[in-house]
């Protein structure tokens, strides 16, 4: 029980330093892209683990982004998850991956995160779309990122 505790709070406080650390890119990137920070940012804790995932740490990959990667020879890993230069490389992908969406034009400016987490659902973001958008919604949630809940 103690241990659940400990770890808990040590994901509590990786999300808050991420949060810390990720927001003003999330924010530029919601102003530029019309996509609501909490969207961003929400989708970026669960598919990096907050920025503690393998994936986040070894590709830079924030977000679960498909793609080749050189793993394989660089550290004898085989990886399906598309490797990036930096974090912020990672989070400029994943919104211009949600641009050429065909539901886009239709949210862009929308900042309800309900509507964009619904359409992303539907349309194939992920492979478990009910249980993904149930946990992004409960990291926004959480980490109070949007005002609408």
């Amino acid at each position: 029980m103690i241990i659940l505790l400990l770890l808990a709070s040590q994901f509590a406080f990786a999300q808050s330093k991420y949060i810390r650390q990720f927001k003003p890119l999330a924010d530029s990137l919601s102003e530029e892209y019309k996509i609501p920070t909490a969207v961003i940012l929400g989708v970026a804790i669960i598919e990096s683990g907050a920025g503690t995932s393998r994936n986040s740490k070894l590709l830079h990959n924030h977000f679960g982004i498909v793609g080749k990667n050189d793993l394989l020879k660089t550290n004898g890993i085989k990886s399906r998850y598309k490797q990036f230069k930096s974090a912020a490389d990672s989070y400029h992908a994943f919104c211009k991956l949600l641009k050429k969406r065909k539901y886009y034009d239709k949210l862009k400016g929308n900042m309800n995160y309900h509507l964009w987490l619904d359409a992303m659902s539907k349309h194939g973001y992920s492979e478990d779309p009910e249980g993904w958008k149930q946990k992004i919604t409960a990291a926004i949630r959480k980490s109070k990122l949007s005002a609408t809940f």
